[in-house]
């Protein structure tokens, strides 16, 4: 694999891995964006600590380009957390290879909905709470996947 260099955005494309963003760069740009949301930063206010454009914080965030170990530094200074904190959550033993499930989560994670949900479901400290909440969404997605398919086969007929 070949690192590309983005010229305009002064980093490295992310886009080296089959098409896409690594894995593992999707996931550092992922516990940015959470970490900054967690402490109500903006991308403006990140940026402006880091001596750089928001636009290039989005980028960071959406793995578009890939966030060297020096600059890792210093966004794990401003957002008074550890360098490791942005790889937690990575398993060493287990394939980096993207799955769907794992793109399709982390494309919701990115959303505002997915990182409330991820910010707040861990506070439902009740096992059977929390459980009762993940068959919910299961069966609302279920009735929404089976209203599609309904409305499918009637425009094809």
């Amino acid at each position: 694999m070949t690192d590309r260099y983005d010229a305009g955005s002064g980093g490295h494309s992310g886009e080296d891995f089959e098409g896409g963003p690594h894995p593992v760069d999707r996931h550092v740009g992922l516990r940015i964006r959470m970490r900054r949301k967690e402490l109500g930063v903006s991308q403006e206010k990140l940026a402006e600590a880091l001596g750089l454009t928001f636009q290039q914080v989005q980028k960071y965030e959406r793995a578009a380009n890939r966030v060297s170990g020096s600059k890792l530094w210093e966004i794990a200074r401003a957002l008074q957390t550890s360098v490791a904190y942005f790889y937690e959550g990575l398993d060493a033993s287990e394939s980096v290879l993207p799955s769907t499930v794992n793109n399709n989560a982390h494309e919701f994670l990115l959303t505002a909905e997915g990182l409330e949900l991820a910010s707040i479901f861990p506070k439902l400290g009740r096992a059977r709470v929390r459980r009762k909440v993940v068959e919910l969404v299961r069966a609302l997605a279920e009735m929404d996947e089976a209203e599609t398919g309904e409305r499918l086969h009637a425009i094809a007929s």
